[in-house]
């Protein structure tokens, strides 16, 4: 099925990804491209609108992305955000001077009743701001839509080449009405229907998947999380006895988790290998304080275990990852020039030896969207809100150098911090939940004994997506018996904070 599509042009902003994840909640499709990819090529995938992204340069930079102008001839609507107003700004005849008072952040926005675009809003909103450039003059043609404090030009169209600029995020959730914008962009004036549903996506993802590997087989790692669990539930309802899903313990999973996910993957009926991989992993981690080594030790003797085990079990022709959107922009510039942040465990280390073509259905998914796939394909609860693991596990929990003792200490440590979130009714309010071991110890006093042991810091964050994340504010009675109950428990550990970090400017993860 070909659907009514929006182009999102990435100009490197880490909200690119937000743009084509709150279209496809109005359940518009749409499909993030390098900005240098050509209006010819644009034109072949008949879009009904185009977006420019933001971006962390100047216009006036050397070397600042470009768009090939003849987008803006294609008769299409194109929407500029922040870089991608100065770009279109720049490009159609308008300047962009630096601002004398940049704004980043929080700021208010009077949009004007002449655009469609803001159709339906208040007079004032609260939106989020991230520029050190404004609009001195709009192009010619072009009208005023909004303005604010410290950007005279906020807002910008030309009606008649529909052609709008927005000096804002309307993506992100701290915009006011930032949804509503995109809305009156994709139906208002690209004139879409909103044809992208989650049970459309499973039915051409199961035909796909089912057409890519023909009589193939295929094998999957299991980490009993709901990306690959939902990735196998699909592969299995296309391809059936020809998936093996494996699982690996590799001894960085939190308390009685293998035997759980073993339990639960038997009761769904796929086909499950067991491989108990604990020895390999510690001894090549042992020792290991950089969590970028971490994770490719990790990436690697996965594929390592995954070889062995496939020998064993006969001819595999593919090799199933649960990667996500959020996976493959934190890892490397796939589709735009942003910044690579971490190389993630699902699309970095793997020896360029590895044999396997992979399949990975999730790959264009937020976390959200794969829950929303998860209850299509009548997963349980217990899979579908299960929080997020990272791929190595407890590896990137213990900061510095990893041990057994410390491997365990923080396996205790969120063992109870998981028991007392869900006893208070904060998991399902929570994106992550958990525990980090920091590589500092500190003087305690326990029984009228002196105490130099380590410290805990639990970390707890709220999200749509996991993109941005704020620290939750948890019941202070709530963390204090967290904290009771890890230093009274967990010998060892003598000492609890609190990290009451954002991302941005921190990660959800410490490493």
């Amino acid at each position: 099925m070909t659907h009514q599509t929006v182009i999102v042009l990435d100009f490197g902003s880490q909200y690119t990804q937000l743009i084509a994840r709150r279209l496809r909640e109005l359940s518009v499709y749409s499909e993030i491209v390098p900005h240098s990819m050509p209006a010819a090529e644009i034109a072949g995938r008949h879009p009904m609108g185009i977006i420019l992204s933001g971006g962390p340069r100047s216009v006036s930079e050397p070397g600042a992305p470009r768009v090939d102008t003849a987008i803006f001839e294609l008769g299409v609507p194109v929407m500029g955000i922040c870089y991608g107003m100065q770009l279109l700004t720049d490009v159609l005849g308008g300047t962009v001077e630096p601002a004398d008072q940049r704004e980043y952040g929080h700021a208010v926005v009077s949009p004007f009743s002449n655009c469609r675009l803001f159709e339906g809003l208040p007079s004032s909103i609260r939106v989020w701001a991230s520029h050190g450039d404004f609009v001195a003059a709009a192009p010619p043609g072009f009208e005023l839509t909004a303005t604010s404090a410290n950007a005279p030009v906020a807002g910008m169209q030309h009606i008649g080449r529909r052609i709008y600029g927005i000096l804002f995020h309307p993506e992100v959730v701290h915009t006011e009405h930032g949804v509503d914008i995109l809305r009156n962009f994709a139906f208002n004036i690209c004139g879409c229907r909103g044809d992208w549903t989650m049970r459309g996506f499973v039915d051409e993802s199961v035909a796909r998947i089912r057409a890519a590997v023909g009589d193939g087989r295929v094998l999957c790692g299991l980490s009993g999380g709901v990306d690959s669990t939902v990735a196998a539930m699909l592969i299995h309802k296309a391809v059936g006895p020809r998936l093996t899903c494996v699982f690996v313990d590799n001894g960085l999973l939190r308390m009685s988790e293998a035997q759980q996910v073993r339990t639960r993957f038997e009761r769904l009926g796929l086909n499950l290998e067991f491989v108990d991989a604990t020895e390999i992993f510690l001894t090549r981690l042992e020792g290991v304080s950089d969590p970028e080594t971490k994770r490719k030790i990790i990436g690697g003797t996965f594929i390592d275990v995954f070889e062995t085990r496939a020998a064993e079990l006969g001819q595999f022709d593919y090799l199933a990852q649960g990667t996500l959107y959020p996976d493959v922009i934190e890892s490397v510039s796939v589709k735009g020039p942003s910044a690579t942040i971490k190389s993630h465990h699902n699309v970095g280390g793997l020896p360029e030896r590895m044999r396997f073509k992979l399949i990975e259905p999730l790959r264009e998914l937020f976390k959200d969207e794969v829950r929303e796939v998860g209850a299509v394909l009548g997963l349980d609860d217990e899979f579908v809100w299960r929080q997020p693991f990272p791929g190595p596990g407890l590896a990137v929990r213990v900061l510095g150098p990893l041990t057994r003792e410390k491997l365990e200490l923080c396996r205790r440590a969120d063992a109870i911090i998981a028991e007392e979130i869900r006893a208070a009714g904060w998991y399902r309010k929570l994106w992550q939940s958990f525990a980090v071991l920091l590589p500092v110890q500190s003087v305690g006093v326990m029984g009228d004994e002196r105490t130099y042991e380590f410290t805990v810091a639990i970390r707890a964050v709220e999200s749509r997506d996991g993109m941005t994340a704020d620290w939750a504010r948890l019941p202070h009675d709530l963390l204090a018996t967290m904290s009771s109950r890890i230093v009274n428990e967990v010998r060892g550990i003598n000492r609890v904070v609190l990290d009451i970090s954002s991302k941005p400017p921190a990660t959800i993860e410490w490493e």
